[in-house]
C-alpha cells in the first residue's frame, strides 16, 4: 500500500552494500580520501586507552587533553574514525528538554532539570569548539521543532512544554500553534507543535573527521582498522587490552580504559542486558534550495521531528537538500550487528515514504541517497555513563539515537572519571550503573519485534485519523507499565529517535 506513494527511483534505491554514508563520503573527499591510520606495530603503553573512534571516544580524548596536555592517550578504532554512527547520524545536535517528563520521572525535579541544563550546555559548546578549531561542520543553532501530524497526536508536543513550565524552564520549550508551525515549514501534514531553543544541526561526518584531525595535531595516537578482542586482567597498575589489526594481535597496557563502543557494546558481557541494538535509516533529496524556499518557506535552519514513536526527523542541509530519517528500523539479536542495520531496503523505504507524505508536491524531486546504521537503545531511552567494577574501565552507552550533544557531555564525564576526579559532573543523575536491565534473549528480540509491529499498526490508524482499539493501545503501552521508558503509553506516547 505504501509503495503507491514512492516513485520508481525511490523503489530502486538500495542502502548499504558496503558503501559509506553520503556524509562520510563527502568528508573523506574533502580530506583527499586519506588511507586509514595503521594498526599498532607492537605492544603499547598509555595513560588512557580509548576504544572507539566516534564522538564519545574523541570527545573524551579532547577533554582529557584540556585537563592535562601531557597525557599519553591512545585511541583504537575497528573501522575508521567516523565510520560508525558518528559519521552517519541525522545531524541533530539537541538537548533533552523534550525528555524532561522522563528525566523528572526517573531522577526527580531538581536532578532532572540539572540533567537537561547540563546537556543543553553542550549544544553551543560544540559550535564554539568548531569555530575555535577551524572545523567547518556546518553547525547552525536555529532551534528544533516537535510537531503533530494528526489530531490524535496534538497533545504530545505540549507534554514537554507543560513539564518545562512547571519547573521554571518555560523558555526552553515554547508551544506553537498550527499557524506558527506552518510559518516555519509549510508541510500539509504539520499541525501544532513546540520549539526547543537548544537545537542545532551539523554535517555529522565533518564533525567526526574534524575531531580526528585536531586530536592528531595535539599528539593523540590513533590506530584504525584495530579491533578490541579481549579486556584482560585489571590487577596491578595497568588494564590490559588485546587488540587485533594488520594481521597481528597486540597488547595495550593503560592506567585507565574508556569503552566508547555505541551499539557494538551490546555484544559485550557487561552491557548485553543494558542496551538493545536497533536500526535507523535516512534518505536525502537532490539539492532543491529554491523549491524549499518557495514551496515550504523553510529557510530558518530549524530541525524538525514528528511526535510519533516511529519518529520522522528532518532538516535542510547547507546545499539545499532535505535529509530525513525514520525510526522504523529493526532490532538485532544478542548484540550482533549484521546487514539488517545497513542494508534493510524496507526500513530505507519507510524513510523515503516519510519524505513523500510530508511533501506531496515534491513528486518530481529525486531522492539520491539512502543509508542506515545501528543505534544503542537503553531501557529508559537515556544514556548511562560510568565505570565497571575496579573503577578503571569507564563507559558510555544507551544514547537511543540522540547522541551528538550527549556524547560531548559524555566526553567530559569520562575524562573526569579517568582522572579519578570526584567533581560534581561525576555525580550527575545519568552517571552510574544502568537503573534497569532488558529481558534476556530470545525474549528481548521477539518482544521488540512484536511490539514494533503493533506500534506501527497503531500509528497507521492514528495517522489515518482512526483511534486504535483499546486492546492495541494497552498492548503497545505494556513496556511502560513494566517500567521501561520506551514506546507509547495508553494515551500520549514517545518514541525511539534520531
Amino acid at each position: 500500500m505504501a509503495n503507491r506513494f514512492l516513485t520508481d527511483a525511490d523503489l530502486a534505491l538500495r542502502p548499504g552494500r558496503g558503501a559509506r554514508s553520503p556524509w562520510l563520503r563527502e568528508a573523506l573527499a574533502a580530506e583527499g580520501d586519506p588511507p586509514p591510520l595503521p594498526a599498532p606495530a607492537g605492544d603499547l603503553d598509555a595513560d588512557v586507552a580509548i576504544v572507539g573512534g566516534g564522538y564519545t571516544g574523541m570527545w573524551t580524548a579532547w577533554h582529557l587533553l584540556e585537563r592535562d596536555p601531557a597525557l599519553r592517550i591512545l585511541l583504537v578504532e575497528r573501522d575508521i574514525c567516523g565510520g560508525g554512527p558518528s559519521g552517519r547520524n541525522g545531524g541533530f545536535v539537541n538537548a533533552w528538554w523534550d525528555e524532561l517528563d522522563t528525566l523528572v520521572a526517573l531522577y526527580g525535579p531538581e536532578r532532572g532539570v540539572e540533567a537537561a541544563r547540563t546537556v543543553a550546555e553542550s549544544v553551543p559548546a560544540i559550535g564554539a569548539w568548531c569555530a575555535a578549531n577551524g572545523v567547518d561542520a556546518h553547525f547552525r543553532q536555529a532551534g528544533m521543532l516537535v510537531v503533530s501530524t494528526t489530531s490524535l497526536h496534538d497533545h504530545r508536543p505540549l507534554a514537554s512544554v507543560e513539564a518545562a513550565r512547571g519547573l521554571d524552564a518555560g523558555d526552553e520549550m515554547v508551544p506553537m500553534s498550527a499557524e506558527e508551525v506552518q510559518a516555519v515549514c509549510r508541510s500539509p501534514r504539520f499541525r501544532n507543535g513546540a520549539r526547543m531553543r537548544a537545537g542545532a544541526t551539523i554535517q555529522p561526518a565533518l564533525l567526526a573527521r574534524g575531531l580526528r584531525r585536531v586530536l592528531l595535531a595535539r599528539g593523540v595516537t590513533i590506530h584504525e582498522g584495530t579491533r578490541l578482542t579481549r579486556l584482560r586482567s585489571t590487577r596491578g597498575p595497568h588494564v590490559r587490552l588485546m587488540v587485533e589489526g594488520g594481521g597481528a594481535t597486540r597488547e595495550i597496557r593503560a592506567r585507565h580504559v574508556v569503552l566508547a563502543l555505541n551499539a557494538w557494546a551490546a555484544g559485550w558481557r557487561p552491557f548485553h542486558r543494558s542496551i538493545l541494538a536497533w536500526g535507523s535509516y535516512m534518505v536525502r533529496s537532490e539539492p532543491i534550495p529554491d523549491r524549499i524556499a518557495a514551496d515550504l518557506g523553510w529557510t530558518g535552519g530549524e530541525s524538525i521531528y514528528t511526535a510519533r514513536f516511529n519518529v520522522e526527523y528532518l532538516h535542510v542541509t547547507r546545499d539545499g537538500r532535505i535529509a530525513i530519517g525514520s525510526g522504523g528500523g529493526v532490532p538485532g539479536y544478542g548484540g550482533s550487528i549484521g546487514p539488517s542495520f545497513t542494508d534493510d531496503v524496507g526500513s530505507a523505504r519507510r524513510a523515503a515514504l516519510a519524505f513523500r507524505t510530508l511533501f506531496p508536491t515534491f513528486t518530481d524531486v529525486r531522492l539520491t541517497d539512502a543509508w542506515g546504521g545501528p543505534i544503542d537503545v537503553s531501557p529508559d531511552h537515556l544514556p548511562r555513563f560510568g565505570s565497571l567494577a575496579g573503577g578503571r574501565v569507564h563507559y558510555a552507552v544507551g544514547y537511543s539515537g540522540n547522541g551528538v550533544a550527549p556524547s560531548h557531555l559524555a566526553g567530559r564525564v569520562l575524562a573526569a572519571l579517568a582522572l579519578e576526579s570526584d567533581e560534581p559532573i561525576t555525580h550527575l543523575s545519568m552517571v552510574g550503573p544502568p537503573r534497569r536491565n532488558l529481558p534476556p534473549e530470545p525474549f528481548r528480540l521477539v518482544g521488540a519485534r512484536v511490539l514494533r509491529r503493533a506500534i506501527m499498526a497503531r500509528e497507521a490508524m492514528e495517522l489515518a485519523g482512526r483511534p486504535p482499539p483499546g486492546i492495541l493501545r494497552q498492548f503497545t503501552a505494556l513496556p511502560r507499565r513494566l517500567g521501561y521508558h520506551i514506546g507509547p503509553t495508553a494515551g500520549p506516547s514517545w518514541r525511539i529517535r534520531r
